[in-house]
C-alpha cells in the first residue's frame, strides 16, 4: 500500500500485505499494529499482502544590536515576507532570517563533511543531544544532499520570550549525490547569544500525510546494497543482513515495473518496531496494514514494514509489493479510490511473482467477497480502514485477478501502458482501454469480473 496513493491517509496507495504475523508463531491472520498485539489463531495460511499506498536556513544582523533586533522582529510578527523594502521591521526580520539561514548552511556543510562538532556548533547545549542523534541517523543513511531553505521570515514564539521560529524546508538525498531531492518541512527555534543566533530546537515535521521521518526521532542502524537501503532500530540490527538480501532481490523485480522507464535510484526501506510503527510517518495506519510506501517528494517513495507482523515466509511477497508501488506510482502520488483495484492489483501481481492464478493464496477470501454481497464493480473495491481482514484480503485478490487477466489477454507491456494512461496521465478507463487495448472498457470490466468469478467458483 502507499501514501500519497495509500488508503490510511486520504487515499494513498501502498499496500497492506499478505504476510505472516511473527507474534503468532506460524502463519496467521493480520495483526493490528497496537501496543498489545492481538492474539491470533495458529492456523496455516499466508498473510494477505496488503500495503497501504497511500502514495514530506540562516542569519545576518549587519551591525544591528541584538536588543533593537528583538524589538523590530517582534513588531514584524504575522507580516508577509514580501513587505515594503523601506519598512524597518521587515528589513530587520529579513536580516535576522538571513543570519539564521547562514547558520543552517554551515550546519549542512558540516553534516555532509562528516564534521559532528561543526554540526553541533550552531546550537545551544540543550539542543545538542537530539541533534547528535539526528546527525548520526543521517550519516548512517549516507546523506549526500542537505539543502535547507527558509520559508518566510522569523516570528516570535508564543510563551517563549526571546525565541524566534523560522520555518524551513530541507531538500535531501541518501546514497545518490545527484538525485532529485526529497523534501521535508520543519520548524527551527532560535535565541540570540550576543550578536549571534543559536539554534534552540528543531521541531519534528508534522505535515500530512507524510508526518515525521524516522531519522528525525530514532536511532537507526543502516545497511546499503546496490539497489536498496534498509534501516531499522539498534534493537533489530541483527535483521539487517537478511532484510537487505531480500530487498535487493525484490528491487530487481520491481525495477521492471517502472512504468515511466526510470526505476528509483534507490529503494529506501524502514523496518519498524512496535513503537516506531506507531510514530514514523505519523503512524495511525489502517489496522490491517503490514507495510506501506509513502511519497516524500522528488518522485521518491520510502517503504515502511511492520516488524510485529512480518515473518520471513511473507517478507519476499511484501517487499515486491511495496517496491512495485515505489517504482510504478507517479511522483506526486495517486489518490483516486475508484482505481484502487489497478494500483494494488499491479503490486499484488508483482508480489506473487508469477505463480499460477489458481494457486493464489487469497482465493478463499476472494470467494467469500464475491459471494458475500460485493456489487461486482472494480471501482468499489477499496476497503475502509476498519474493514475486516477477509474483506481486505478479498479486495486485494480481486484487484490481482483483474490485472492478471489483462496480462494474460494482452501481455504485460500493454497492461503497463494501460496503467500509465490511467494512473500517470489521469485518462479515463474508457479512453485508456480504447487507446491501449482497442476494446471498450465496459466489456473488459465485465470480462475481468467473469474471469475472477470463474477462478473462485462465484456466481
Amino acid at each position: 500500500m502507499a501514501d500519497g496513493d495509500e488508503q490510511p491517509v486520504p487515499p494513498a496507495a501502498g499496500g497492506g500485505a499478505r504476510l505472516d504475523a511473527s507474534t503468532a508463531g506460524s502463519d496467521a491472520r493480520p495483526v493490528a499494529p497496537s501496543v498489545a498485539p492481538a492474539v491470533v489463531p495458529r492456523r496455516r495460511r499466508r498473510w494477505p499482502l496488503w500495503t497501504a499506498l497511500a502514495l514530506v536556513l540562516t542569519l545576518v544582523a549587519c551591525g544591528v544590536p541584538g536588543v533593537l533586533l528583538l524589538g523590530l522582529v517582534g513588531d514584524a510578527v504575522g507580516r508577509p515576507a514580501a513587505g515594503r523594502e523601506d519598512d524597518p521591521a521587515t528589513a530587520a526580520a529579513r536580516r535576522l532570517g538571513a543570519r539564521m539561514t547562514a547558520q543552517l548552511d554551515r550546519q549542512a556543510a558540516a553534516l555532509l563533511a562528516g564534521d559532528r562538532p561543526g554540526f553541533l556548533a550552531v546550537a545551544e547545549p540543550a539542543a545538542r543531544p537530539a541533534l547528535t542523534r539526528r546527525y548520526a541517523a543521517l550519516r548512517a543513511l549516507r546523506v549526500t544532499v542537505w539543502r535547507p531553505e527558509a520559508d518566510g521570515v522569523p516570528t516570535t514564539v508564543d510563551g517563549r520570550p526571546g525565541e524566534w521560529r523560522l520555518a524551513v524546508t530541507v531538500g535531501y538525498c541518501f546514497v545518490v549525490p545527484d538525485c532529485t531531492a526529497s523534501t521535508v518541512a520543519m520548524g527551527t527555534r532560535w535565541r540570540m547569544v550576543g550578536e549571534e543566533p543559536r539554534l534552540v530546537a528543531v521541531e519534528e515535521s508534522r505535515a500530512t500525510p507524510v508526518g515525521v521521518r524516522p531519522w528525525e526521532v530514532s536511532e537507526l542502524a543502516v545497511t546499503a546494497g546496490k539497489r536498496a537501503l534498509v534501516a531499522t532500530t539498534p534493537a533489530l540490527r541483527a535483521k539487517l543482513p537478511g532484510l537487505l538480501a531480500q530487498a535487493e532481490a525484490a528491487a530487481t523485480v520491481a525495477d521492471r515495473y517502472a512504468v515511466t522507464g526510470t526505476p528509483p535510484d534507490r529503494y529506501v526501506i524502514f523496518y519498524a518496531g512496535q513503537a516506531e510503527w506507531q510514530r514514523w510517518y505519523g503512524g495511525g495506519r489502517a489496522k490491517w496494514t503490514a507495510g506501506y510506501a509513502v511519497g516524500v517528494g522528488g518522485g521518491h517513495y520510502e517503504v515502511v514494514l511492520n516488524a510485529q507482523s512480518v515473518t520471513p515466509s511473507g517478507l519476499d511477497d511484501l517487499l515486491r509489493h511495496e517496491l512495485t508501488h515505489a517504482a510504478s506510482l507517479p511522483g506526486r502520488g495517486y489518490s483516486d479510490r475508484s482505481n484502487w483495484w489497478l494500483v494494488e492489483g499491479l503490486a499484488e501481481y508483482v508480489g506473487v511473482d508469477g505463480q499460477p492464478a489458481d494457486r493464489y493464496e487469497g482465493l478463499a477470501e476472494v470467494r467469500r467477497l464475491v459471494r458475500g454481497g460485493w456489487d461486482g464493480r472494480l471501482d468499489s473495491l477499496a476497503p475502509a480502514d476498519d474493514a475486516a481482514d477477509d474483506r481486505v484480503g478479498g479486495a486485494y485478490g480481486v484487484g490481482y485477478l483483474a490485472v492478471r487477466h489483462l496480462v494474460d489477454r494482452y501481455g504485460e507491456q500493454r497492461m503497463l501502458d494501460f496503467f500509465r494512461a490511467v494512473v500517470h496521465e489521469h485518462r479515463s478507463l474508457d479512453d485508456a482501454a480504447d487507446q491501449v487495448f482497442g476494446d471498450p472498457w465496459s466489456a473488459l470490466h465485465d470480462d475481468c469480473v467473469d474471469y475472477l468469478r470463474a477462478i473462485v467458483g462465484g456466481s
